[in-house]
């Protein structure tokens, strides 16, 4: 039954899934840490000891928030042996449904050889799971040695940081057919001021502007490239031999913004 979720139903019924529905519909099936705050960033106090910052993390579509540091001790290590553990946020629905999340540590198993992450919960709360666990650092241990901390998760861009390539492609496409100025080997394709009129702004070096023969049976030349001549004001085609007889070149002419 569809029911409208951002709307007065004069009840309680917005629901917690619902908007983890919601973010994750919007930010993607994933778990990321936001780009605000200190974004859970981890610092080594001692050899069993960390901290970790303040941040904002989107974990399947459930928002956490850590609005202060806290530290979280790591179990000494063993003379002679390796270890990975990691750092989680754990995320839990326990009895009456109630959701909770908290920063753990998942102690891996030592081993005389190569280290092995221990595992996780990975079922998805929004696929029923009750337990999950998002991996924010894996924490290497050699002996009593705490080694250096590896990031595991990525940092969600705001849309500001990728407004540019959300923006609309400007893109105008036509032909023209020219001649070899006197010194040969280029033809003139627009002055600025012809640029400028003809699409409606200046050029400069936001705009791409590309070419290529319009007719193969071009008395031997090729279009090689295109060029700006801001000293003269003008856009120049460039060919790879000269000849004074007429060349159509089609061109392509596009811009961002």
């Amino acid at each position: 039954m569809v029911e409208l979720v951002t709307g007065h139903a004069n009840k309680a019924h917005a629901t917690a899934e619902q908007a983890a529905g919601l973010n994750a519909g919007i930010l993607g099936l994933d778990d990321y840490v936001l780009n605000v705050h200190d974004k859970f960033e981890l610092t080594v106090v001692s050899a069993n000891k960390v901290t970790i910052g303040t941040g904002e993390l989107v974990m399947q579509g459930r928002h956490v928030s850590q609005g202060t540091p806290e530290d979280l001790i790591v179990t000494n290590g063993s003379q002679g042996q390796k270890r990975n553990d990691l750092i989680v946020c754990r995320y839990t629905k326990g009895s009456q449904s109630v959701e909770s999340a908290e920063l753990v540590v998942v102690r891996g198993t030592p081993t005389m050889g190569t280290p092995t992450d221990p595992a996780l919960n990975t079922t998805s709360p929004l696929d029923g799971g009750t337990t999950y666990d998002m991996a924010l650092y894996r924490v290497p241990l050699d002996g009593i040695t705490l080694g250096d901390p590896v990031p595991l998760f990525n940092v969600l861009r705001p849309m500001s940081d990728v407004w540019d390539s959300l923006s609309p492609l400007h893109l105008y496409t036509g032909s023209s057919v020219l001649r070899d100025a006197g010194s040969g080997g280029y033809a003139t394709l627009w002055t600025f001021s012809q640029f400028r009129q003809q699409f409606g702004r200046n050029w400069d070096n936001d705009v791409c502007i590309s070419a290529m023969n319009g007719d193969w049976a071009a008395n031997g030349r090729q279009v090689t490239s295109v060029r700006a001549v801001p000293s003269d004001q003008r856009i120049d085609v460039m060919f790879d031999g000269r000849n004074p007889q007429p060349i159509r070149v089609n061109w392509a002419v596009m811009w961002r913004g």
